[in-house]
């Protein structure tokens, strides 16, 4: 069998400092990997830079890394996709372990976990708020990692083929985390360095804005994929407010055997029918989304494992192999 087709794929905006060494210790690391660059209408010469050092550069006109990984994914064809930030933080020399475990254990994707190598590579907000939302996310959809947002990462064909993204920036990779949770995905991580940036070379990311864009989009995801939750809370709080303004009334009655708040009584009546409805409406979306899920899935088995593509295992040969001896002696 074939080794896999790997495909090295590299978002970029204005990296011109750092593009040529990613694209070398790719090449380096990888030797019979395809290495994309993707520029997103950068403002210097990142594009020239990453032809130069012998890289495949294509562009993505729309800004934001959620619509050039969206490209990505749609244009490249591979076995075995690796996705890494253009910024020259993460270590290049790992990618082999990362497609190994991939490989070896079936996985659809692995990400590399940040583990930081220099004090100021790692900023003290950026990570309060990763183990914040990463948490959020572990709570509302079991994820089984903790750097949530890595940008190095490890996918197969069938994970990438089967992912619907719709977000336009930072928020990719929440997606990307929530979409192998929701798919039952086996996913893994593996400990990577992750070291400063070169100089002249400026991170893109903005602390709160693109906090509360991953914040809102956890939120999305959670009424999109796990309605009946969502709407089920929403339910809840509608129906607390009505125990709250209905306990005086009810009192009241049982005191005085009058009913004298007319429109608060009327108020509790109606936001008592509302959360049923909102209950019910929570049950269709959540066979809704159920149906969407399996759709999805469909998708998802009609491309091979990993392993597939691979190198081949003697213990799969030798099950393999025994059948078939059976059958020439038979016959």
């Amino acid at each position: 069998m074939s080794d896999p087709e790997i495909a090295v794929l590299v978002p970029c905006f204005n990296e011109s400092a750092a593009i040529a060494k990613v694209v070398a210790d790719f090449r380096a690391a990888l030797p019979r990997a395809t290495v994309y660059v993707y520029d997103n209408n950068s403002t210097d010469d990142t594009a020239a830079v990453a032809a130069a050092a012998g890289a495949e550069v294509r562009r993505e006109t729309r800004r934001g890394k959620g619509n050039v990984v969206r490209r990505m994914f749609q244009d490249i064809e591979a076995d075995i996709y690796v996705m890494v930030d253009g910024d020259d933080t993460y270590d290049a020399s790992i990618a082999p372990a990362l497609v190994d475990r991939l490989v070896a254990d079936n996985l659809d994707m692995v990400v590399g976990k940040r583990i930081e190598t220099h004090q100021a590579a790692y900023r003290a907000g950026h990570r309060l708020g990763n183990r914040v939302l990463t948490g959020l996310v572990r709570w509302l959809f079991g994820a089984q990692i903790d750097d949530m947002l890595s940008g190095y990462r490890v996918f197969s064909r069938r994970f990438v083929k089967s992912f619907p993204s719709f977000s336009r920036e930072f928020e990719i990779e929440t997606e990307l985390t929530v979409h192998a949770m929701q798919m039952r995905m086996p996913v893994a991580e593996i400990a990577s360095d992750y070291k400063e940036r070169p100089p002249g070379s400026t991170s893109k990311l903005r602390t709160f804005r693109d906090g509360w864009r991953i914040l809102l989009t956890i939120t999305n995801l959670m009424r999109n994929e796990r309605p009946l939750m969502f709407i089920s809370l929403l339910a809840a709080a509608i129906a607390l407010i009505a125990v709250v303004l209905g306990v005086p009334v009810v009192l009241e009655f049982l005191a005085t055997h009058e009913v004298r708040r007319f429109p608060t009584a009327i108020l509790c009546s109606g936001l008592g029918v509302i959360a049923v409805v909102c209950q019910a409406t929570g049950l269709v979306l959540d066979l809704v989304a159920h149906v969407r899920r399996e759709a999805k899935r469909l998708i998802y088995l009609q491309h091979a494992a990993p392993r597939t593509h691979g190198v081949r295992r003697p213990d799969v040969e030798a099950t393999a192999a025994a059948p078939a001896t059976a059958t020439r002696k038979t016959g």
